[in-house]
């Protein structure tokens, strides 16, 4: 019996749970507040297995949470039980500006249907003035709680560095959180962000002693002159209000005693940028700001012919180092100069950039020689003492060594004569004329009427048949790879030739066929070519193990025969060899 009745009281408790209405309805704190003030917001729904929960956008709100519960239940009024089911989604919002603000609805689904509370209407007035009650926490929080914007420099030059601390000062008081912001945007600005770990700082502030914490640490540069505004930040926080109190000592100690959440927040601030002068700006002048060392180096002064040196531009120092251009390097034209390659280290100080920005150009001289370098100039604006200063390199000298001759212009000279006057130079003008008629021939019947008429019967037969030819050869691929080959290795290889039986000519020339073979069909720079570059470079483009290993031979047997002793039959040999080897490597490229 009993079994029975717990059972009717379950399958009667379940359907009451059941049987109710879904809705959702929403309850704020007040309808009414000051700009300053805050309000709860609650969205509660009765029904069991509601879910997906919207909530409204809150525009013209700033809405912290949700915070979400879950209860339930149970009454038993004569006989009859009723079970009561909530779940609850809470807001703590605040009014961004005065007049009558609208909470839009909120919605959750319930068994495949989406249900929506009401709308709410909050009036909002001026900003209430907080009593001045020194045991009041709200007042107590906002006269010792502050968020303050620190700007080393509010007038910099463009390309001068500012740092920009944002600080929340603290009298006496602690924090227990604090929430997320927007991130500050710089326009106008070159920024850089610093992680700044450090704990609590002891400063003046208003002429009294406060503890504050840099909540974020950012460098700027200016990018263009006039008035620039640096954002606003807003954060929400939890301060601890302390009391003191006597323990069961009759000792004053100090503990907690409640808890306030303050919204912190600081005004944009306003950053005049000036112009760079105009009056004694160099013309090499290319925007650096700061304090820099400048060099011009190369890394060998005496080589070979075909060997490499480097000419390294150079600037050190603290500054816009990511603003400005280096200067270019001129080369005489019997240097083959590579494009630079541009490096760059800095830390991000409270100063600005420090570090160094550097290009590296690689020269490779053809002909046997002495070549002049020019010196260039680095020209650089310091705040400091507000001057332009320029700096010149030195003039840097290459000496060839050994190499070719480079070839002498021969000049034509142009050879002046006396103009020698003969007797019969000049004349009378005739006065009288004596005209013969010419004999008029027709071109009907004349040979050149029958060479122009048989000539289109011969010559397009030939150019038929030469066309055909041709697309008999273009047909036939593998011919065509094969002739293109041949013919890229006898080009590549010409010089190799010209030089059988003298044996260091004949090896360095063929070490720089081999070469610009690589630099032609694998656009590789002559810095770049190492062993270890060229079979990785072979191996992505699909060539075989074995010829890359020939290859890779052939450039190795350049270096040893140079010091070995070698025959004439061995030099035409290796020719034939590399030959082979290119005509190879070619087809499967």
């Amino acid at each position: 019996m009993k079994l029975r009745l717990h059972i009717f009281t379950l399958l009667f408790i379940t359907f009451s749970v059941f049987g109710q209405t879904p809705k959702l309805e929403v309850k704020v704190s007040k309808t009414k507040l000051g700009l300053n003030q805050r309000l709860q917001v609650i969205f509660s729904i009765n029904t069991q297995g509601a879910d997906n929960f919207q909530p409204p956008k809150f525009e013209n709100f700033k809405a912290f949470g949700p915070n979400q519960s879950v209860g339930s239940h149970s009454t038993y009024i004569n006989g009859k039980v009723t079970q009561f089911f909530q779940m609850s989604y809470s807001y703590v919002v605040e009014p961004k500006q005065k007049g009558i603000l609208t909470i839009e609805p909120a919605s959750i689904v319930v068994k495949g249907k989406r249900i929506y509370s009401e709308p709410i209407k909050i009036t909002v007035t001026d900003a209430i003035k907080i009593p001045k009650n020194p045991n009041d926490p709200n007042y107590i929080a906002q006269e010792n709680a502050h968020l303050v914007t620190y700007i080393s420099n509010r007038n910099p030059y463009v390309g001068e560095a500012v740092l920009v601390e944002y600080r929340i000062y603290l009298k006496n008081l602690g924090l227990s959180q604090l929430g997320d912001y927007d991130k500050p945007k710089y326009e106008g600005f070159w920024s850089q962000k610093i992680d700044d770990n450090s704990n609590w700082k002891r400063a003046k502030y208003k002429g009294e002693d406060y503890e504050y914490a840099v909540l974020e640490k950012a460098v700027l540069i200016p990018t263009k002159s006039g008035k620039l505004y640096i954002d606003e930040m807003t954060r929400d926080g939890i301060i601890d209000i302390p009391v003191k109190r006597r323990d069961l000592f009759g000792n004053i100690i100090t503990v907690l005693g409640s808890r306030v959440r303050k919204t912190f927040s600081t005004p944009k601030q306003v950053v005049n940028v000036q112009a760079l002068p105009v009056k004694n700006q160099p013309k090499n002048f290319t925007g650096a700001v700061g304090d820099f060392d400048y060099s011009v180096t190369l890394s060998k002064e005496e080589l070979k012919a075909n060997e490499s040196s480097q000419i390294r531009v150079k600037v050190t120092g603290n500054g816009n180092l990511k603003s400005f251009k280096l200067p270019k390097v001129v080369t005489p034209s019997e240097l083959e100069v590579y494009a630079p390659e541009r490096k760059e280290k800095s830390a991000v100080t409270t100063s600005g950039l420090r570090g160094y920005l550097s290009e590296t150009y690689t020269i490779v001289p053809q002909y046997k020689g002495k070549y002049k370098i020019p010196n260039t100039s680095f020209s650089y604006f310091n705040p400091k003492d507000k001057k332009y200063h320029t700096i010149n390199s030195e003039e840097l000298i290459v000496n060839v060594l050994e190499g070719k001759e480079l070839p002498k212009e021969v000049v034509n000279p142009v050879i002046k004569q006396e103009v020698k006057s003969a007797g019969n130079a000049f004349r009378y003008i005739q006065t009288t004329s004596k005209f013969k008629p010419k004999n008029r021939e027709f071109f009907f019947n004349s040979l050149w009427f029958y060479v122009l008429l048989i000539l289109p019967l011969v010559v397009i037969p030939i150019v038929i048949f030469i066309d055909r030819k041709n697309r008999i050869r273009k047909g036939d691929v593998q011919g065509l790879k094969l002739r293109t080959a041949n013919r890229l290795a006898k080009k590549y290889l010409s010089e190799a030739k010209k030089n059988l039986g003298k044996k260091q000519e004949f090896y360095e020339s063929l070490e720089r066929a081999l070469h610009n073979y690589l630099k032609a069909k694998l656009a590789v720079e002559t810095s770049d070519i190492s062993r270890e570059k060229i079979t990785e470079l072979l191996e992505k483009k699909n060539v075989n193990t074995k010829t890359i290993s020939e290859f890779i031979n052939l450039l190795k047997n350049c270096d040893f025969a140079r010091y070995t002793p070698i025959t004439d039959v061995e030099m035409k040999s290796e020719y034939e060899k590399t030959k082979t080897i290119l005509t190879e490597l070619d087809k499967q490229l």
